[in-house]
C-alpha cells in the first residue's frame, strides 16, 4: 500500500517508485476542481467556500448599513456615502489575499463567522469609523449570517448559472423537436413494437416534463431570517427595547432580494432549500431518462453520431463512435441527485434549537449543482453530434406492419356501432393476425380487404402505413413554449 503520511514529502508505492506528494494543497482532490474544473467554474462565485466567506462579509456589512442608515440603536446615525462606499468596497474588493487574511484569523477564532466579524472589524479604523466596531454583528449569532449568506449564494447560482444552462439545454431539445416533428418513428412499450409517434412529439414531451421543473425552479423563493440566537430577538429587545426589531429584521432581509421568515428557531428552517433540491433533481431524474432513451436511440440506429475529428472512441476497436456525453451525463446526474436527495432529507432537521449537521451538508452544495451542471453541458454537447436517421425510422416502420392492428380493430368497432354486419370479434381477430409475428403490408392489406368494411372504412385503411398511422402527433409539437 501506498505511504501517504502527513510529514512526507514523497509518496512510495509497492513498486518502489518515488511520487511525488502535494503538500501545498495543489492537486485536486476531486474531479469537480480536477478535470471538470472549466465546466463547473461559473459556479465559483457563488458556492465556493471563498464565496460563501464573501457573501459572509456583505451580509455583516450590509447590516451595519442597514442599522446606522434607520439610527436603529440609540447614538446611531446614517454614515456619509463615502463611508458606505468604502465598507462595500470591503466586500468588492474580496480577493484571493482576503480569503488567505481571513483564513489566518480563523486559526485563532476557530469559528469562521467570527473571523468575518474581526476581519470587517478590523478595517473600520481606515474609513474613520472605529467607533462602530460594536454594531458589526450585532445581535446576530452565526445562523443569522449564515443562512443569509446561503441563500444569496444558492440564489445567485441558480439564476446566473445553472437556470440559464438548463434552459439552453431544453430549449435545444425543443428546437430538435420542431425539426423533427414530421418524422415519424416506431414506438416501443415494454421494449415492443407499438403505435407509431413521431421522434419530435416525443422529444416535446421531454421538453415539456422538463419545463415544469424549471418553472418550479424559477418560481423559488429564497428564505431568510436575523432573528438572534434561538429567534426571540431577546438579545435585541434587552439592548434596545424601544426598536420594532421585526420590521427591522424584514426590512433588511427584503433588502436582500430574500423572503423573510418570521419564525424560526436558531436556525433558518431550510425548507426552501429542500423545496429546491427536490425540484432539481426531479429536473436531474427527467434528464437521466431522456439520456437512456438517446443512448438507446443510438444503439438501434435512429440517431447517428458525427465523429469528432482526431478522437478516438475504443482504445483497440477503430470503428467506435461512443455516446460518452451521454453516459457521462447519466453519471453525473445520479450522482448530483444523491447530493441534492441527501442535503433535502438532512436539512429540514435540526436537534431542537440548533445542531450542526445543516453547516457539514451545506458544504456540499456547489459539488451537488457542479455534477448537475456538468451533466446539463455533456448533454448539450451530446446533442450537438447526432443527426437523426429517417432512412433507419422508416425502415423499422416497413418492417412493423402489425403494428397497424389496433387501427383496424377500433375501426371495425365503429362500424360495428354503425351497423355493418361481420364485425364481430375485432381484438380477437386481429390478435389471431399480429401477436408475436410480422406482417408484411401485402399480408395486412388482403387481411383489411376481407373485412366487408363500409367503402370509405375500407379505402382510409389500406392508404394506411406505419408512417402515417401517427395520429396527430406532429401537431402535439406546438404546446411547447419557452420557459
Amino acid at each position: 500500500m501506498a505511504d501517504f503520511s502527513a510529514d512526507s514529502t514523497t509518496v512510495r508505492t509497492p513498486a518502489g517508485r518515488i511520487t511525488l506528494a502535494d503538500p501545498a494543497g495543489n492537486i485536486a482532490l476531486g474531479p469537480m476542481d480536477g478535470r471538470y474544473r472549466p465546466a463547473v467554474a461559473p459556479l465559483v462565485d457563488y458556492l465556493s467556500e471563498a464565496a460563501l466567506n464573501r457573501d459572509r462579509v456583505a451580509v455583516e456589512v450590509e447590516w451595519l448599513i442597514h442599522l446606522t442608515s434607520n439610527s436603529v440603536l440609540p447614538g446611531t446615525a446614517p454614515l456619509s456615502a463615502d463611508a458606505q462606499a468604502q465598507l462595500r468596497a470591503i466586500v468588492t474588493e474580496f480577493d484571493a489575499d482576503s480569503v488567505t487574511e481571513l483564513a489566518a484569523i480563523e486559526k485563532t477564532t476557530v469559528h469562521d463567522v467570527k473571523a468575518v466579524e474581526y476581519y470587517i472589524g478590523d478595517r473600520l479604523a481606515g474609513i474613520g469609523i472605529e467607533e462602530l466596531r460594536p454594531l458589526v454583528h450585532f445581535g446576530c449569532t452565526s445562523e443569522d449570517i449564515n443562512n443569509l449568506s446561503y441563500a444569496l449564494g444558492v440564489k445567485g447560482a441558480v439564476e446566473n448559472v445553472w437556470l440559464p444552462a438548463a434552459k439552453v439545454l431544453v430549449a435545444k431539445i425543443a428546437e430538435m423537436a420542431r425539426e423533427n416533428k414530421d418524422i415519424p418513428m416506431l414506438s416501443r412499450t415494454h421494449g415492443q413494437p407499438a403505435t407509431p409517434t413521431t421522434l419530435g412529439k416525443e422529444l416535446a414531451v421531454v421538453v415539456h416534463r422538463l419545463n415544469r421543473q424549471l418553472e418550479r425552479i424559477a418560481a423559488t423563493q429564497y428564505l431568510g431570517k436575523i432573528n438572534g440566537a434561538t429567534g426571540t430577538y431577546a438579545a435585541h429587545y434587552a439592548s434596545a427595547p424601544q426598536v420594532d426589531w421585526q420590521q427591522v429584521s424584514k426590512s433588511f432581509v427584503e433588502g436582500l432580494s430574500l423572503t423573510w421568515n418570521p419564525l424560526t428557531t436558531q436556525i433558518e428552517s431550510h425548507d426552501w432549500q429542500a423545496e429546491l433540491y427536490a425540484d432539481m433533481a426531479r429536473f436531474n431524474r427527467i434528464l437521466h431518462n431522456f439520456c437512456t432513451d438517446v443512448w438507446s436511440y443510438i444503439s438501434i440506429g435512429y440517431f447517428a453520431q458525427i465523429p469528432v475529428a482526431g478522437a478516438t472512441g475504443s482504445s483497440t476497436m477503430p470503428h467506435k463512435v461512443n455516446p460518452i456525453r451521454f453516459e457521462n451525463a447519466e453519471a453525473n446526474l445520479e450522482i448530483s441527485c444523491a447530493l441534492l436527495d441527501t442535503l433535502a432529507a438532512t436539512l429540514v432537521t435540526s436537534r431542537w434549537q440548533r445542531d450542526l449537521t445543516d453547516s457539514s451538508s451545506q458544504r456540499n452544495i456547489g459539488v451537488a449543482f457542479g455534477h448537475s451542471l456538468l451533466a446539463i453541458s455533456n448533454v448539450a454537447g451530446g446533442l450537438g453530434r447526432l443527426d437523426t436517421a429517417e432512412a433507419v425510422l422508416a425502415e423499422d416502420l416497413d418492417h412493423n406492419w402489425e403494428v397497424l392492428g389496433e387501427a383496424i380493430q377500433m375501426v371495425m368497432r365503429a362500424e360495428a356501432v354503425a351497423g355493418v354486419a361481420g364485425m364481430e370479434n375485432p381484438y380477437e381477430r386481429l390478435k389471431d393476425l399480429t401477436r408475436g409475428q410480422r406482417v408484411d403490408a401485402a399480408r395486412m392489406q388482403e387481411f383489411v380487404s376481407s373485412l366487408g368494411l363500409s367503402n370509405e372504412a375500407e379505402a382510409r385503411l389500406l392508404a394506411l402505413t406505419p408512417g402515417t398511422y401517427t395520429g396527430i402527433a406532429a401537431t402535439l409539437v406546438d404546446h411547447l413554449k419557452d420557459v
